[in-house]
């Protein structure tokens, strides 16, 4: 499956304006024959915008949900995006995947807060392993700071997860989670990584981008610079599947030995 990356910060403060973003992105994704476009954590209404985040908050099957599926349908992609999402007084920081026909397939609230900004103004979710099917894939989902727990990634691999998308805000001086962890995640638990950051500054922070697409044998199949870019890479699944066969991780795993970790 085609997979294209949109690192960009988008507008900050303007759901409206980050559709458009968003819009146009998938027009040139489709345009080159995507099937799916993935963009960073927080996408929908920018990042750090302090107490924004609760007035722009919105529930998942929200209007914001409802124009990216009609963004989804009209270009013929699937869409995963990050946005903060309201249930009743609670927001969350979720990720949504969205099919190309406009079906909400799959929500996931981040499990994992950063820092002081993110426990300010969201609450963790509970969920850690969130998934969909598309076109043959299996799918999961997590946000940013998730994919730095082993464990986390390890639920997804022991669950079937081909294909793991990880809409982030990564921030200077952290550039070595895109450069090297994520690779290495891909390889230890032999799945596909699409880490999909803003890039530049915004408030406080400066984003680092170098979004990636990271294949099982842990090289990156795409990796963008320091700007706005869209950046494609394949999920082979034909690939996939040789390279779990030709490494066995998971399945030389000894679980008796790791009580401990919990």
């Amino acid at each position: 499956m085609r997979t294209a990356l949109l690192q960009s910060s988008g507008r900050p403060g303007s759901t409206a304006e980050n559709l458009k973003v968003l819009d146009d992105a998938a027009g040139r994704a489709a345009a080159a024959g995507a099937g799916l476009l993935v963009a960073p954590e927080m996408f929908l209404t920018g990042y750090a915008i302090g107490d924004d985040i609760a007035r722009l908050a919105e529930p998942a099957d929200g209007d914001a949900a409802d124009a990216v599926a009609e963004v989804a349908g009209r270009h013929g992609l699937a869409v995963a995006y990050g946005y903060p999402e309201r249930d009743g007084e609670t927001v969350y920081n979720s990720a949504q995947l969205i099919s190309a026909d406009g079906t909400r397939l799959a929500n996931y609230r981040k499990t994992h807060l950063f820092g002081c900004f993110e426990r300010d103004h969201f609450t963790p979710g509970e969920q850690p392993v969130v998934q969909a099917e598309l076109d043959g894939l299996t799918v999961g989902i997590m946000i940013c700071y998730d994919v730095e727990f082993p464990e986390n990634v390890r639920a997804h691999a022991l669950a079937g997860t081909d294909l793991l998308l990880v809409p982030t805000a990564q921030m200077h001086p952290f550039h070595f989670v895109a450069e090297s962890l994520v690779p290495v995640r891909a390889w230890e638990n032999q799945m596909y990584v699409a880490y999909v950051n803003r890039v530049g500054p915004e408030g406080e922070f400066e984003f680092v981008g170098l979004s990636t697409l990271a294949g099982p044998d842990g090289t990156a199949r795409a990796r963008a610079g320091r700007t706005e870019q869209l950046v494609f890479a394949d999920a082979d699944p034909a690939f996939l599947a040789a390279s779990r066969e030709a490494n066995p991780y998971l399945e030389d795993r000894r679980p008796g030995l790791y009580g401990s970790l919990v």
